[in-house]
């Protein structure tokens, strides 16, 4: 198993704790991951070093990101999850998150350019009118929230998005605001996996 000390030749600001040396719920979690995706994303391991927002976090991660996990249901899919963290990871400048959540966009997506062109410029991007606006309206309240009004709310209600769609997007830009100034300030690297996620054939 691959721990942060090991990503790319550089070592976190914070390093994390020893698999054996976190909570049995913790470490459960982490080997489910490990199973299901090969490898287990740095983040994991970044929070384990404090548990009790290793498990706030992730349970306010899932709650958003996938919500049939809470009994909840949503317009979004999950590739517009996934794009929203994505385009406003950029925009905060945040290495990891741009990688991580890209990698899954181009599987969600099924588009394996889609990532790199959200990430970059999503007015530019292969991406659908109704993705747009919902990008439009994340990179506000990423960028100015204090400016958003009620004009804001129209073109995603002309789009089929409710308010709770919407809070949906504001809340996923939120969160992930939090996440990318966490996964910056302590050097948090992205796996190697994640770069090539969803442009190649996934080896058998």
């Amino acid at each position: 198993m691959t721990t942060p000390s090991q990503i790319n030749g550089k070592a976190p600001r914070y390093p994390a704790p020893e698999l054996k040396d976190v909570p049995e719920d913790i470490r459960t979690k982490i080997l489910e991951v490990q199973e299901k995706a090969g490898f287990v994303p740095q983040v994991f391991f970044a929070f384990a070093r404090r548990p009790a927002e290793w498990r706030a976090f992730f349970a306010y991660h899932d709650a958003l990101m996938v919500p049939e996990s809470v009994g909840r249901e949503s317009n979004l899919t999950k590739g517009d999850r996934e794009m929203i963290v994505t385009a406003t990871s950029a925009a905060n400048h945040c290495l990891y998150c741009v990688v991580a959540h890209g990698a899954i966009l181009r599987i969600h997506e099924k588009k394996p350019l889609v990532a790199d062109q959200v990430a970059v410029n999503y007015r530019k991007a292969d991406i659908s009118g109704r993705q747009r606006a919902m990008l439009d309206f994340a990179m506000k309240v990423c960028l100015h929230s204090d400016e958003i009004e009620e004009a804001d709310f129209a073109p995603l209600h002309a789009h089929g998005f409710n308010d709770e769609d919407i809070w949906d997007i504001a809340a996923i830009t939120a969160f992930f605001g939090l996440s990318n100034r966490m996964a910056s300030f302590s050097n948090m690297m992205p796996n190697p996996e994640f770069y090539l996620m969803g442009r190649v054939p996934r080896q058998k």
